[in-house]
């Protein structure tokens, strides 16, 4: 089959991408078409299957015959017999005339069952009649009657995984399955995002009557990470959105981090920032823990500098008051304990310390006290802890004489809360 062939079904029916995955999906679309051979497509929701359903019937003896797209999992299932293959009048409740179903109406044509995975198994044994013999039944009659309808199927769940649960008929499945056609999802179309983020960019200008949108170097590589769940559909909402509510119309990395969903929100940083594949969760636990060390290590060379300089202590904190707050939030992960019965680490067990859970505070000034005592009380040999405790109460003094023993003020100099500098003055027998 020549390039030219794919190049004109793309055209014609507006399909976008250079990608081999697709590109392969079209070709065998095109070959499958002169037939009257069942079709299965598959592929996650929002990759366009239906696109390909409507190039088999553009391309087959058919194409002057209706095309019905039916949504399976749309019909209620009491009902989807009666739409699918009619009823007689008195069938049940509410049948007041007889009525033809799809199968009788699009004789000669080709019927589209999207989702046919949530068929039910009554009407599953029904169109496995139709598929092997040509024949149905309508709800309420005896007579069987003829069609001559060719059958192109989708699904985005696993049919051999509904056929071992009992959800699907196994014998129906193979009947379907006599040329499969998978459509990629978007994720693994590569640059095709970036095309068609062009192209629906230019069809809302259009539109909207506004420039089109334009994503710069950054924007380009983190929405050709992003995965996508939503596939086709989710770009062009997205792009519609953009289009919409930016009125630059460069798009950076910063503002379309904006308009994607933020999967990462709970996970440690640790596990956005560095390539884990291959760690188990013991591994993961200990390069977290290593991490937080370095951080702590990194938080005691700053308390130093701030208690060495006085003057600019307040300063310093404010400063850095997001690498306090990291460290904050760090201190309150729950405790990782080592190996060893006992709890304790110890070097055999390989754990480099021991977290304290701070979740059960009472309040959030407990959880700042708690921090404040971790990052001050933290050295390891007893004479550099009585120097901190001699350069602490000092700062403390010197912020209260600057405010003129206002607490509040002094306390939030200091950057801490008015409730731990309460207890500070009080151990240190400070008169304020």
């Amino acid at each position: 089959m020549h390039q030219s062939d794919i190049l004109s079904v793309k055209q014609r029916f507006g399909i976008i991408g250079n990608s081999p995955e697709l590109n392969h999906a079209i070709q065998r679309a095109i070959q499958v078409a002169p037939t009257d051979m069942t079709v299965l497509i598959t592929g996650e929701s929002g990759s366009g299957k239906e696109s390909f359903s409507k190039i088999i019937h553009s391309l087959s003896h058919r194409k002057h015959g209706q095309f019905i797209a039916i949504n399976c999992g749309a019909i209620p299932e009491g009902t989807i017999d009666s739409e699918l293959f009619g009823h007689e009048k008195g069938a049940f409740t509410g049948a007041h005339d007889s009525r033809k179903g799809y199968f009788e109406v699009t004789t000669g044509g080709t019927i589209f069952l999207d989702e046919i995975g949530e068929m039910p198994l009554q009407t599953q044994s029904r169109l496995l009649r139709v598929l092997e013999n040509g024949e149905f039944i309508r709800v309420g009659s005896s007579k069987v009657q003829k069609t001559d309808v060719r059958v192109v199927a989708a699904t985005n769940v696993n049919l051999m995984e509904a056929v071992e649960k009992g959800k699907f008929r196994e014998d129906l499945y193979y009947r379907l399955n006599t040329l499969p056609i998978y459509v990629p999802a978007l994720r693994d179309r590569g640059d095709d995002i970036l095309l068609l983020f062009r192209k629906f960019a230019s069809d809302f200008s259009e539109d909207y009557r506004v420039k089109p949108v334009e994503l710069d170097e950054s924007a380009q590589s983190v929405i050709k990470k992003y995965r996508f769940p939503g596939n086709i559909r989710e770009l062009k909402n997205l792009v519609e959105q953009i289009s919409l509510l930016e009125e630059n119309r460069s798009i950076s990395a910063e503002v379309l981090a904006t308009y994607l969903p933020d999967s990462t929100r709970n996970v440690p940083a640790i596990f956005q920032q560095e390539n884990t594949q291959g760690l188990n969760e013991r591994d993961l636990l200990y390069q977290i823990l290593f991490d937080m060390r370095k951080d702590m290590t990194e938080l005691k060379k700053l308390v130093v500098s701030i208690l060495n300089d006085q003057q600019d202590g307040a300063k310093i904190i404010r400063e850095n008051q997001e690498l306090f707050e990291d460290i904050k939030y760090r201190s309150s992960l729950p405790e990782v304990k080592g190996s060893g019965s006992s709890g304790e680490t110890t070097e055999e067990s390989g754990s480099p310390f021991i977290l304290h859970d701070n979740q059960n505070s009472e309040n959030q000034e407990d959880d700042e006290e708690a921090y404040y005592e971790d990052v001050y009380h933290e050295p390891e040999e007893e004479e550099e802890n009585l120097s901190l405790e001699n350069k602490e109460k000092e700062l403390i003094i010197k912020a209260l004489r600057k405010n003129k023993n206002k607490r509040k003020y002094a306390a939030k100099d200091l950057g801490i809360s008015e409730r731990t500098l309460y207890r500070k003055i009080k151990q240190y027998e400070i008169e304020a």
